[in-house]
């Protein structure tokens, strides 16, 4: 009897960590590169980049994003995930009037102009607080729903990106249901970012089921848990039948007290994948799960031939 393949995302950098936090962090293109190579060569068979300026402030400035993913397939296979969220940093805020900062749409929609297969689609409003700042990432339907043309005109896959259950059962399940994507839809659950982000659920397995129980159908799903939530929702999302997601995005940490690593993360997760029963996906077998490349539309130039 065939193990069920399960995909292991590396998520290297984020939008939000700095190297002062963990001198782990890849932010420049031949560090993310290089780290993604060896989460692959560990078991991961999707990166989910963020793009960093030469200063380590985050942005979704294409060229960037096209040097990152030049390096990574010139190593590689591993499915390339380019973000359309950005940061909370660089190039990505700008203050406003009354002394709030929001995370720029212009900036954001460039992510999907640098070629990779997938972007994180986030059709959601979030509100958040980093480093004193309050920032908003408005994302109003008409937003999420360019997201969702751009990508479909782009021949991209979108990864889409849910913090509660009101962004399955409102924005997801519309924009999917109007026809932006192809089953199987790919849902990334971000669980345990509540105390950060406004609208964002913490993980509990119960929450976790919960937002299983509201996927549309045609739906297969992947979890992000932040911080300690990493590795119990990722063990719980095996269970319940899912994908797991690790890296320095969304946890700094391998342990109390002990700073990670990519490769650590990747590695442990694999373990633990193979020990429940299970056996990582390669990158053949992810685009097959997911069902890349898209039906329709264009071919991205980082798509695999």
């Amino acid at each position: 009897m065939s193990k069920r393949k399960v995909i292991v995302t590396i998520a290297p950098t984020g939008g939000m960590a700095h190297k002062s936090q963990n001198p782990h962090l890849p932010t420049q293109p031949d560090e993310i590169a290089h780290d993604t190579y060896e989460c692959f060569n560990a078991g991961a068979s999707v990166v989910a980049i963020h793009a960093r300026r030469p200063d380590d402030g985050a942005t979704c400035n294409a060229d960037i994003y096209r040097d990152i993913n030049t390096q990574i397939r010139a190593r590689c296979d591993i499915v390339i995930n380019n973000s359309t969220g950005g940061g909370v940093h660089g190039d990505m805020v700008a203050e406003r009037g009354d002394g709030t900062w929001e995370i720029l749409w212009e900036e954001r929609i460039k992510g999907m102009d640098a070629g990779a297969e997938m972007c994180t689609l986030d059709a959601t409003t979030l509100s958040m607080i980093f480093e004193g700042r309050d920032i908003l990432m408005n994302t109003p339907l008409s937003r999420g729903r360019a997201l969702a043309e751009g990508m479909k005109a782009r021949g991209i896959k979108p990864e889409w990106e849910v913090f509660s259950p009101t962004h399955i059962v409102q924005d997801v399940a519309a924009l999917t249901a109007a026809g932006f994507d192809d089953e199987p839809f790919f849902i990334n659950l971000v669980l345990g970012a509540h105390r950060g982000f406004q609208n964002a659920m913490p993980y509990t397995p119960r929450v976790l089921q919960s937002m299983v129980d509201l996927l549309p159908k045609g739906s297969i799903f992947c979890v992000s848990g932040i911080g300690p939530a990493q590795l119990p929702s990722a063990m719980n999302s095996l269970l319940l039948g899912g994908h797991v997601r690790v890296g320095l995005e969304d946890n700094l940490y391998y342990g109390p007290g002990e700073l990670a690593t990519n490769v650590q993360l990747t590695e442990r997760i694999v373990r633990l994948v193979r020990e429940m029963g299970y056996e990582p996906a390669t990158p053949a077998e992810a685009r097959e799960i997911m069902g890349l490349p898209r039906k329709n539309g264009p071919r991205p130039d980082f798509a695999m031939r």
